[in-house]
Order: C-alpha cells, then sequence, then structure tokens
C-alpha cells in the first residue's frame, strides 16, 4: 500500500509537472471524432450545426481530444454508465465556448460528473443543478437540467454556465494555460459588468437574469449563457457588453461564418 500510494505521488508530481512546463495552448491530439459523435454532434448540438463547413473538423478534434482528457463519472443509479451522447454534448459545451480562443483545455479540471437530477451537495449543503469545484478540480451536472438547456434557445444553458465558470477560473489557476484572456479585454468586460451588477442589483433588471448581479463570476456565467443562447437579444439590449463579449471570447455567434482560428 506504501509503495501505491509512492507510485501515485510520483505520477501526480510528473502530471502537475509536465503541465507545467510544457508550452502554452498547445494544439489538440489529433483524433478523429468516432462517427457515433459525429452523428450525436450534427443531430443535438445547434452550435456545430451553424459552424461553416471549413471548421467543423477543427470543432470535432477539440470535442475528441476533450473527451480523452477527462474522467466522466456517474453519481446516480439511474445513470449506470455515462453514454456517449453525454460526454459528447458536454465536450461541446467547452469546446463552444472556447472555439475562439487559443485551445484551451480546462486542465485544471479533469473529472466531469453526472447526476441524473438536481443533487444534494454536503459541501454547500444545499441542492444544485451544477457547480465548478476548483479545490477539487470537478465539474458537474445534473443531466436532466443540462439536456433541456440544449434546448429551447431561452437564454438558460446549465452546459455553458459551468462552463463558463471554470473558464475564468482556469485563466487565473497559475498551470500552464493560465492567462489565455485577453488582460485588456477582460478588464473592460469586468467594468461595464461592474456597472450592469449595480443595476440588478437595484431592482431595475431588463435583460440578463437576476442571478447575474450575485457577484461578477455569476454574471459573467449568465452572460455567456444569453450571448450563445439569444445573441439577438443581447445585442438589441446590451450592446457594448455584448460587442465587449465579443473581443474577450473572440467569437460572434451572430457572425460564426466570419470566425477565423489561429
Amino acid at each position: 500500500m506504501k509503495f501505491l500510494l509512492i507510485s501515485a505521488a510520483v505520477l501526480f508530481g510528473a502530471y502537475k509537472l509536465y503541465y507545467s512546463l510544457r508550452p502554452r495552448h498547445t494544439a489538440p491530439a489529433v483524433f478523429p471524432l468516432k462517427p457515433e459523435y459525429k452523428r450525436i454532434l450534427a443531430e443535438s448540438f445547434p452550435y456545430y450545426q451553424k459552424l461553416p463547413s471549413r471548421l467543423k473538423g477543427k470543432f470535432e478534434r477539440r470535442v475528441m481530444s476533450f473527451i480523452l482528457r477527462k474522467r466522466f463519472i456517474s453519481r446516480s443509479k439511474q445513470i449506470p454508465v455515462v453514454t456517449s451522447e453525454m460526454k459528447v454534448l458536454i465536450a461541446a459545451s467547452a469546446v463552444q465556448l472556447t472555439f475562439g480562443l487559443p485551445y484551451v483545455e480546462l486542465i485544471h479540471f479533469y473529472k466531469i460528473l453526472i447526476y441524473s437530477n438536481d443533487y444534494y451537495s454536503h459541501i454547500s449543503r444545499r441542492y444544485h443543478k451544477g457547480e465548478t469545484n476548483p479545490m477539487h478540480g470537478i465539474i458537474v451536472f445534473s443531466w436532466n437540467n443540462f439536456s433541456h438547456g440544449l434546448f429551447p434557445h431561452d437564454g438558460i444553458n446549465l452546459g455553458l454556465h459551468e462552463m463558463a465558470h471554470a473558464l475564468r477560473l482556469e485563466n487565473s489557476i497559475r498551470n500552464g494555460e493560465h492567462n489565455f484572456l485577453d488582460s485588456r479585454a477582460l478588464s473592460h468586460w469586468e467594468k461595464l459588468a461592474a456597472k450592469k451588477i449595480a443595476v440588478i442589483q437595484q431592482g431595475d433588471n431588463r435583460f440578463l437574469r437576476d442571478y447575474g448581479g450575485v457577484n461578477q463570476e455569476e454574471f459573467f456565467a449568465v452572460s455567456v449563457e444569453a450571448f450563445f443562447e439569444v445573441p439577438d437579444a443581447f445585442l438589441s439590449n446590451l450592446p457594448e457588453l455584448y460587442h465587449a463579449m465579443v473581443k474577450l471570447l473572440k467569437q460572434d455567434p451572430l457572425n460564426l461564418e466570419n470566425l477565423y482560428l489561429k
């Protein structure tokens, strides 16, 4: 047992060293997407469906890389096995959010936990639909709420919400992948966000969900949901904030045809 513990510690240390020394923003390993996975994207993921043909291959490779680098774990008896659909759609949510950026793996978050429905957290002592826990490197989803977020487009998308939390955290965790968000774009966004949060807290909110007024982290997650789910309404109601999101994430959901990836 002692040998196993030492071996595990050595392996973990090597893993951390690899990510701290490797070149930043390295491209994903080139593994073709399984035909079954591609079918799931084509049938069930709206963002992928809207991408121009020239970008679908890159999206597929990033999805495959994400799946291979994460551990997907069921936490419900109702989900005896994590299905291909679950892996693909969760991975696609992460890739959608980061698609305009230099390749971001969210390497700090190596476990994806999946519950069938709302679950009780012994840490916060309340029920959750999802959460992002940097201390344990996990992202958690209730599958019922996750899948509902894909359709209809109502500005609520659990997958994007939790991935947005992970993105903000990953940007500040020193692990070889941090600081991928443009600092000027982030600073500008944060100034606009502070003003909008104050408006929400004063009870004069007319577009984004009130939950965004809790703090800047929740405001970012709520903004990401609206940015991808209802971009027309977002641009119409909050044009300055919308354009700040475009610069921060380096993509425009209303103009994916002209998305340029390095």
